[in-house]
């Protein structure tokens, strides 16, 4: 048996290969949008395709399921779990509790575990050259290294009302009548490592096992002492902020999301063809440089997404397809970059880049508006706007300001000020970056704190 881990840094979200060697048979579970990967593995091992599955609805990502199925005419397997309001809209083999999905020798045995999500199935997977017992898991967002799924996203990112508890109950009985009955053994293999907002504290470890979790993780004291009230209150406490962007994810992946089938060259665009689309308002300029760079002058009207590991979230915090229809024009080093960042954003639902362009020259200029700490001192802004998470703002903050997350801003205007300057910070710079661009596109006068928090509380301490 072949099981390998794809993982993607950028949104921290791992998709697996299963293949069996014996018949040249390969499944993917939890697949993103750009499938290359997937086939490029395939191939690598003289396999073919032939099935794909998903462990849940996700809302972090745009899921590959249908993407990969069509390409690889592959016969594609969804849940049919958690009740009429958790069916997928769109044609695959529905999976209940108890299920198996044969490849080979292997068996894949579907299991129910809802908490995350009320349709949530995992994975056991049985080699069955070698055992007739399962020896794996795919726990999707169940079960992560040191923690669990959150159970209140549909209630932070897609308009439920205290779903939270019920889920937060789900998450308890799974745990229980499912995870814990199971030998120490098996592996387990999570959807999300380090880094993701759908859980409070995911370890970085690619893999954990049940054994190890059942003795060391934070919710094993409240199932041995059966303790399901202790459970719930240490969950639900904590919780990071969810990117506004979720709801949409949960949206498109319930219904399905659009089929791209095989996608053209990125096209690459003169500066002139680039100031003739943003002079008509025909495009949206990505400027994909570091914040300090876009700090030195960048293109009016651009939003900052900057290349490299979180290219994907930035970009779903600063644009949203559901209300901007202008395509989008990146800043890239060259057609190999700017295809690379398509990809990034496809994995979030952004399927609007247009083209590409090397360079700023002959492009109408500005240089963001900013504001140093000591200037902050007799300045009377009409909002002081913390854009870092809800438990960095607890922690310390500049005295006045409001929290609201660079991943929530765009979608939460009416909590801004309608006039007047709105003075922004993050910790170090970056995020306020992406906040800032998406603003200030939306009209807001908005000045950026020079240093960000790191910088005002170097300065008061110096002072």
């Amino acid at each position: 048996m072949l099981l390998e881990r794809i993982y993607d840094e950028d949104l921290a979200q791992a998709s697996y290969f299963i293949g069996c060697q014996a018949t040249g048979e390969g499944m993917v579970i939890d697949a993103r949008r750009d499938v290359g990967e997937y086939f490029d593995l395939a191939a690598n091992h003289g396999m073919r395709i032939t099935k794909v599955a998903e462990t849940h609805i996700h809302a972090d990502y745009l899921s590959g399921t249908r993407e990969l199925a069509a390409a690889a005419d592959a016969e594609a397997f969804i849940s049919g779990e958690g009740g009429e309001d958790w069916q997928y809209g769109f044609d695959a083999t529905r999976l209940s509790h108890g299920d198996v999905i044969t490849l080979g020798n292997i068996r894949v045995e579907a299991r129910h575990t809802p908490g995350h999500t009320p349709e949530h199935l995992i994975f056991l997977v049985t080699d069955g050259a070698f055992s007739d017992d399962p020896g794996y898991m795919i726990s999707g967002d169940f079960v992560f290294a040191g923690d669990l799924g959150r159970p209140d996203l549909l209630d932070e990112a897609a308009g439920g009302e205290d779903t939270r508890f019920e889920g937060a109950k789900q998450l308890y009985a799974s745990l229980k009548n499912e995870f814990l009955t199971l030998p120490d053994h098996i592996l387990v293999y999570p959807g999300h490592g380090a880094g993701s907002a759908c859980g409070k504290a995911l370890g970085a470890l690619p893999a954990t096992t049940v054994g190890y979790e059942r003795a060391n993780a934070w919710w094993s004291k409240h199932l041995a002492a059966d303790d399901e009230q202790g459970f719930i209150d240490e969950l639900l406490d904590g919780q990071p902020d969810a990117h506004a962007y979720f709801g949409r994810m949960k949206r498109e992946n319930k219904d399905g999301p659009q089929i791209l089938g095989t996608l053209s060259p990125v096209q690459a665009f003169t500066s002139d063809q680039v100031r003739s689309a943003l002079e008509e308002d025909r495009a949206i300029f990505v400027d994909t440089r570091t914040n300090d760079q876009v700090k030195k002058g960048t293109v009016i009207g651009a939003l900052n997404i900057p290349a490299g590991g979180k290219f994907a979230s930035f970009g779903a915090w600063a644009y949203d397809p559901e209300t901007q229809k202008q395509p989008l024009i990146l800043l890239a080093e060259d057609q190999d970059q700017a295809e690379d960042m398509r990809n990034h954003l496809m994995r979030v639902g952004i399927d609007a880049v247009k083209g590409y362009t090397i360079s700023l020259d002959d492009l109408p200029k500005t240089q963001p508006a900013t504001i140093t700490p000591e200037e902050l001192e007799d300045f009377e802004p009409a909002l002081l706007l913390d854009v870092r998470n809800k438990s960095e703002h607890s922690d310390g903050h500049i005295p006045g300001s409001k929290q609201l997350s660079a991943g929530r801003v765009l979608w939460h205007q009416d909590q801004l000020p309608s006039s007047g300057p709105i003075v922004t910070y993050c910790q170090s710079g970056v995020r306020n970056s992406v906040a800032a661009s998406a603003l200030r596109r939306q009209g807001h006068d908005v000045r950026e704190l020079v240093g960000s928090y790191s910088g005002w509380s170097e300065y008061k301490h110096s002072n």
